[in-house]
């Protein structure tokens, strides 16, 4: 039901559904980071159980609509080719924080008043920007596999398994957003819009991968099991890698954790119900 009304608004063109899909998880990402209008002071202990909630719908989605149907459906049972991708996707978000340095935007030279108001005096030291300015980058690194993920999900032609898969991922794009957004303005970047701003840098990228997702498998459809094991080991990597330290930082694990399991929990259910 969910798949005919969505190919009744936006066609059948697989690519044109990546780009639809793509639109929708960064315009979630945007409301995410608006919330700091209305949402002022998030506590750190919210932020990490929130941030928990988008890992746990995350780590689900890897496996319900990426690497299960990728074996069972588009690969004929043989795991190989999505475990091959799923090496690679992670390989490749290893070796782009071994590239691309964390610290890229505070070691380009560019100061603190030119990315927010210059009238604005920046109570804030250079190792608290260096940290935001990290934990901003590594948002902005994850949301590329979602993105890719998204776009490869539609690219299929499963909109039965792609739907769930943009909405999980927008779901969980709202936490991230806000995130991203309180991490600006505690950075000293005391200028909401800037911290939206900020947020919606960090997922705007969702868009073109998205696209260019649904592009490659519809060309190349041999590279399909191959690129959604790819998204769905860049998405664990990044679960691990980000997410988890972020979260198990500042003394709520506890609630992290819970976040989590609930994530999973809703993603399986969106996996069920929208089927």
């Amino acid at each position: 039901m969910v798949a005919e009304w969505f190919t009744q608004f936006f066609g059948t063109d697989p690519i044109v559904h990546g780009l639809v899909g793509g639109l929708i998880i960064a315009l979630m990402n945007l409301f995410g980071a608006s919330l700091v209008f209305v949402w002022r002071n998030p506590s750190e202990r919210a932020l990490d159980g929130a941030l928990g909630f988008a890992a746990g719908v995350m780590l689900a989605a890897s496996f319900t609509s990426l690497i299960i149907p990728g074996i069972e459906t588009y690969s004929n049972g043989n795991p190989m080719p999505v475990l091959v991708g799923v090496a690679l996707g992670a390989l490749f978000l290893d070796q782009s924080d071994r590239f691309i340095p964390h610290a890229h935007y505070l070691l380009s030279g560019r100061k603190r008043s030119d990315a927010a108001n210059p009238s604005v005096d920046l109570p804030v030291s250079e190792e608290k920007l260096a940290g935001v300015l990290l934990f901003i980058f590594a948002i902005t690194i994850h949301n590329m596999p979602e993105g890719l993920a998204v776009g490869v999900g539609f690219g299929s032609g499963n909109l039965e398994q792609a739907i769930p898969l943009m909405l999980a991922i927008g779901i969980q794009n709202i936490p991230e957003g806000l995130a991203v957004s309180v991490a600006a303005i505690n950075a000293g970047l005391d200028r909401r819009s800037y911290a939206v701003f900020t947020g919606i840098r960090a997922g705007v990228v969702e868009i073109p991968l998205a696209v260019l997702g649904a592009y490659a498998v519809q060309s190349v459809s041999a590279l399909l099991p191959y690129a959604m094991g790819f998204a769905a080991g860049a998405m664990l990597f990044v679960i691990s890698d980000e997410i988890v330290p972020e979260t198990h930082a500042k003394g709520y694990e506890r609630i992290a954790t819970l976040g989590t399991i609930a994530g999973v929990i809703v993603m399986l259910y969106l996996d069920i119900a929208l089927a």
